[in-house]
């Protein structure tokens, strides 16, 4: 059966199997919580998007490094060599900075693609392996580092084009659950079986029914309701105070009870603030596949993960860029003064003179009004959003 959200291109209604995509989602969310299961949703994510290989990775602030987390289809020595060598030259990395979260970015998208055929990154590292495009989308952001999801296509799968762009937005929000999900529970090869795991971790969990019934909170998640400055529970059901946040949270918790699908591209990020105005950050995984139901009670649908917002969670560069209109290179360098700290350090990340460095300061300091590279820091300290 094909349902999920048609697309219509050249006169061709475009859609995906109802079953397969289904299946799909909750690999990606078993992979969540057994990191080793990566590697095979990836193969499958990049037959879903149509391509030949993808990767989970990072790069830094300075765009002068990064690492993968995950990848499948490209070979050891083209991986070590993008990070030790490439990343610099990568056309879409400053792009990839500026891009919002969960949309759609490939090379044409960066810089005109017969331009990008004509650079070094292409010529030495994109052409021997046979590949034309790669198609990725930003799951996170911080001050340091941006981590991303990405799609290589070959020569054989042509650019990336309308339906790429589609089939990558379906999963992309899925995706970037599953990563938040992962860094608040690293369980890894551990199979759920008891409550035991859950009571050991910083963060406030809470198990809920789909009718927002509380059915397990972890030793944190009690500590929350006890306090009742954040949260609270009236007839055994979790509560808050924003009508507006308790509205989406009791519709991600019915929409979770459905099926994955079910909650589509809808965002799980809960924002959430404290009577003293302390912000905290909840995130919502469904619990209906997979290992995900392993031991922890039938009656639970939905993960409530809550933990107090860490300063530079996530970091809005592109707010930055546009506020003080920020040039591309302005911008990198600012970034590049957060992460790796002064001009000789700054100029040898970057691999430009001093002397360029120290004009694209000047320029910063005119535009931003600050006149210390300690206040540059504590400007994008400032813009850092608890919210992903």
């Amino acid at each position: 059966m094909k349902v999920i959200s048609p697309f219509w291109a050249n006169g061709v209604t475009q859609a995906v199997d109802d079953e397969e995509f289904s299946d799909l989602l909750g690999d990606i969310y078993d992979a969540a919580m057994d990191q080793s299961l990566w590697v095979p949703v990836l193969e499958k994510c990049a037959s879903f998007v149509g391509g030949c290989a993808a990767a989970l990775f990072f790069k830094t602030a300075a765009g002068s490094g990064g690492d993968t987390y995950f990848y499948t289809g490209i070979t050891p020595h083209f991986r070590k060599l993008y990070f030790d060598q490439y990343v610099t030259l990568d056309p879409s990395t400053t792009a990839h900075f500026r891009a919002d979260l969960e949309t759609p970015v490939a090379i044409g998208d960066c810089i005109p693609y017969d331009e990008f055929l004509e650079t070094r990154f292409y010529r030495e590292w994109a052409q021997p392996q046979g590949l034309v495009d790669f198609i990725s989308t930003v799951l996170d952001k911080s001050e340091t580092n941006v981590t991303m999801f990405g799609v290589f296509r070959h020569e054989r799968d042509g650019v990336a084009n309308n339906e790429t762009r589609w089939r990558m937005g379906l999963i992309a929000p899925h995706i970037r659950r599953a990563v938040v999900i992962g860094k608040l529970i690293d369980v890894k090869h551990t199979e759920v079986t008891s409550f035991d795991i859950l009571d050991g971790l910083s963060a406030g969990i809470f198990l809920v029914s789909a009718d927002g019934f509380i059915v397990h909170a972890n030793l944190a998640g009690n500590t929350m309701l006890g306090e009742g400055d954040l949260m609270g529970s009236v007839g055994g059901r979790i509560t808050v105070e924003d009508p507006q946040v308790a509205q989406a949270m009791r519709e991600a918790f019915a929409a979770a009870d459905t099926a994955d699908i079910a909650l589509g591209v809808k965002a799980i990020t809960l924002p959430l603030r404290s009577k003293n105005g302390e912000r905290y950050v909840g995130h919502l995984l469904p619990l209906n596949s997979g290992k995900r139901c392993a031991g922890i009670g039938h009656r639970a649908t939905a993960a409530l993960f809550v933990r107090k917002a860490a300063l530079g969670s996530a970091f809005a560069a592109d707010v930055i860029a546009k506020t003080f209109n920020l040039t591309p290179t302005e911008l990198r360098v600012l970034l590049a003064i957060v992460e790796v700290g002064g001009v000789p350090e700054v100029a040898a990340a970057l691999r430009i003179a001093v002397t360029t460095v120290k004009s694209h300061l000047g320029r910063l300091f005119d535009k931003t009004g600050v006149t210390r590279q300690a206040d540059l820091v504590k400007l994008v300290a400032g813009y850092s959003t608890p919210l992903a």
